[in-house]
């Protein structure tokens, strides 16, 4: 006796498999807030405008309360008491629609059904609503307002199956009752959860453009930092290199520059050229990696304070007004200061040409305390024009502050009370040797 293969489930199974789990989802959606407890607005900028959730459902409880009883009591003869417990049932909660609405709808939604079988069996005048009196209804559709601004699709469309449910049923309960009430509200409160809904789904997308730009933001400021280290380490590769060149041409020479260095001297200015060698190989193959894709490297040695006085009249033809104030005595500049304050000079008049064109400049370089100042001052454009860019890439204050790090001094930057621009660098230079200091032996 054979046996054929279980095949593939029948269709029915399949519907009565799905409509099961889309039952358990939206008991869980009624069940479950899709959201903490914190209040409307909670991060709005302004305190009146976190403060206005709680006002608002504080006049609805203070309004809906008296109101639903005063209705209960005259136009449905329910006793005082029984109007007043239904009163508070079905108003009171509306004081939890700014932080917990669904926690409200699960009291609300009862009452309003007690409610309606109460004044089933009272007296009513033929203009009476039935089911859902006129207080209730309102209060219901603040309360589905609520919902649609804080709840989820899947949830807001529960509540309101359930509501037009409850309804159809109280409808069948007693036929012979106009339900009309029970229709309004279905309608009614499908507009108001639509509105709700699209509010709340227009409010997430915004926070979450805002998120991206403000992780956009982040991610460019990060790729600015590391181009602007890249772009510098690839010029200090000329500096460092040079003063590897040195020490193996020195190196390499010793044995013929200082006479009779025994064979174990000799050995260790061999191996001291080998290291630099070495070192030069590998800090080609460092540039190489750092350097882009199809780019080459600069040929052309690395400027420096020596050039400052070109680069000002370079700016000046370029219809910058601008003076440059430079110490006839520096002392000596390490090459990594000296460059270092070459490229702040250029960088702060580049960005006054784009960001304040024609505005009068000062530049200033000294050297006291052991420490190299560059002082670079603007004044405000001479007339209201447009700038040449309205909006930088930030790699000019980026690349200030890398190259000021890295030589172990500060800057500081920002805007003068006239409306011009002040860039200031502080840079360490090496202690000046005395003159009576016994120059450095060369023995070993």
């Amino acid at each position: 006796m054979s046996t054929s293969p279980a095949g593939p489930p029948p269709p029915a199974d399949g519907l009565v498999s799905a409509a099961r789990r889309n039952l358990r989802e939206l008991a869980h959606g009624l069940s479950h807030a899709s959201h903490p407890s914190t209040p409307l607005l909670a991060g709005a900028p302004k305190p009146w405008q976190r403060m206005l959730p709680y006002v608002v459902v504080l006049a609805l409880t203070a309004t809906f309360i008296p109101v639903t009883i005063n209705v209960l009591t005259t136009q449905y003869d329910v006793p005082g008491a029984l109007a007043g417990a239904l009163g508070v049932a079905q108003a009171a909660p509306l004081l939890m629609l700014a932080h917990r609405p669904l926690q409200a709808w699960w009291i609300i939604f009862p009452a309003d059904i007690a409610g309606a079988l109460v004044v089933l069996y009272r007296s009513t005048g033929p203009d009476a609503l039935w089911p859902w009196t006129a207080p209730a209804l309102i209060a219901y559709l603040f309360l589905l307002l609520a919902l649609g601004l804080r709840e989820t699709r899947r949830t807001v469309v529960g509540v309101w199956v359930v509501t037009a449910g409850a309804g159809a049923a109280l409808h069948l309960v007693a036929p012979d009752r106009a339900a009309d009430s029970a229709l309004l509200l279905s309608i009614l409160g499908a507009v108001v959860l639509v509105i709700g809904a699209a509010v709340r789904e227009r409010g997430e997308a915004t926070r979450r453009l805002a998120e991206q730009e403000t992780i956009s933001e982040a991610e460019r400021a990060q790729r600015t930092l590391l181009e602007e280290r890249t772009r510098i380490a690839r010029e200090l590769h000329d500096v460092v290199a040079h003063h590897m060149s040195v020490i193996t041409v020195q190196a390499d020479s010793a044995p013929y520059r200082i006479s009779g260095l025994s064979e174990p001297a000799q050995e260790e200015f061999a191996s001291i050229a080998a290291a630099a060698r070495e070192s030069l190989g590998e800090m080609r193959r460092l540039l190489s990696v750092l350097r882009s894709d199809g780019t080459e490297g600069d040929r052309a040695p690395q400027p420096g304070l020596d050039r400052l006085q070109q680069l000002v009249e370079a700016t000046v033809r370029a219809g910058l007004p601008a003076e440059l104030s430079l110490a006839a005595e520096l002392g000596e500049v390490p090459p990594a200061v000296d460059l270092s304050a070459y490229r702040i000079v250029q960088e702060a008049l580049a960005n006054v040409v784009r960001h304040a064109p024609g505005a009068r400049t000062q530049v200033s370089v000294r050297a006291a305390a052991g420490h190299l100042n560059v002082l670079v001052v603007n004044g405000p454009a001479p007339k209201p024009v447009a700038p040449l860019e309205s909006a930088g890439t930030g790699h000019g204050l980026v690349g200030m502050r890398e190259r000021v790090r890295l030589t172990g001094g500060t800057l500081d930057t920002g805007p003068l009370p006239d409306g011009g621009f002040r860039v200031a660098a502080r840079m360490p230079l090496p202690p000046a040797v005395s003159p009576s200091a016994p120059p450095p032996s060369e023995d070993l």
